[in-house]
């Protein structure tokens, strides 16, 4: 059995769902799962049908973080990065990208999650920074994430003091973008990566790096100027003049 599954639904074209698939271990980072989690990101942004990628663990954990047996070893930086490279492929990913929040995401599973575009959590998840229960100081840039992610009082109070956030907590922190029942996490995770898998691919990819670019902004001026060229050149690009004259067809018909 792989450590990590790709899996395809016709209901939801240009979706891939890349599944943490050792629940025995509560699919903890291990050097196995890092690996086959690299190369399923590979994959998917080689296929030009898939446009958008669902992170999510087999119950009932999404990720336990890194494996004790490599923490227990941890003694170099390329230790270190052997770890964190499981979530770093994941943020370096291009597409959008959304984590399915199942259960408990923890130490490096909490920041697979944040490495995400979107968060969606069910009501059975909680969010686990953990580091100084083990007497670890936070890696991978956990601080940073959470930062980006819901602020400087996330970080403090998950990390410094221990707070362990469940799915309707972590919504209203603003950590997550929704918290919705059990049931309803992957449709509702898999419909909203099929829209954004709908849009035109380039394009798509280009506005993530734009809104990535954001972060760094801090004037409207400035914010502009990043975006001008961007929108003068999908302006230019076939995909808008198709969808263009398909609107002013729609509009014309009625």
């Amino acid at each position: 059995m792989a450590a990590v599954d790709v899996e395809l639904d016709e209901a939801y074209p240009g979706v891939a769902t890349v599944r943490l698939n050792q629940p025995e271990r509560r699919n903890a980072l291990s050097a196995e799962v890092v690996a086959d989690l690299v190369a399923a990101f590979d994959r998917i942004e080689s296929d030009s049908a898939l446009g958008a990628v669902v992170v999510t663990g087999a119950p009932p954990a999404f990720c336990a973080g890194g494996s004790l047996s490599d923490l227990e070893n941890l003694e170099t930086t390329d230790d270190a990065l052997a770890i964190y490279e499981g979530f770093l492929r994941v943020r370096r990913s291009p597409l959008p990208t959304i984590a399915a929040v199942n259960g408990a995401a923890v130490g490096a599973g909490l920041n697979l999650a944040i490495s995400c575009d979107l968060l969606l959590a069910s009501n059975d998840a909680r969010f686990d920074a953990r580091f100084l229960d083990l007497g670890l100081h936070p890696g991978g840039g956990s601080t940073w994430l959470l930062r980006e992610a819901a602020g400087h009082q996330a970080v403090v109070a998950m990390v410094l003091f221990g707070q362990i956030l469940s799915g309707e907590e972590a919504a209203a922190a603003g950590l997550v973008y929704r918290c919705v029942p059990a049931d309803e996490l992957l449709p509702v995770a898999l419909s909203m990566a099929a829209r954004a898998a709908s849009f035109p691919r380039q394009l798509v990819r280009r506005t993530k790096e734009t809104v990535r670019a954001m972060a760094g902004v801090r004037e409207l001026d400035d914010a502009v100027a990043l975006e001008v060229a961007a929108q003068l050149w999908s302006a230019g690009q076939p995909d808008f003049a198709e969808r263009l004259a398909a609107l002013q067809a729609r509009i014309a018909g009625r």
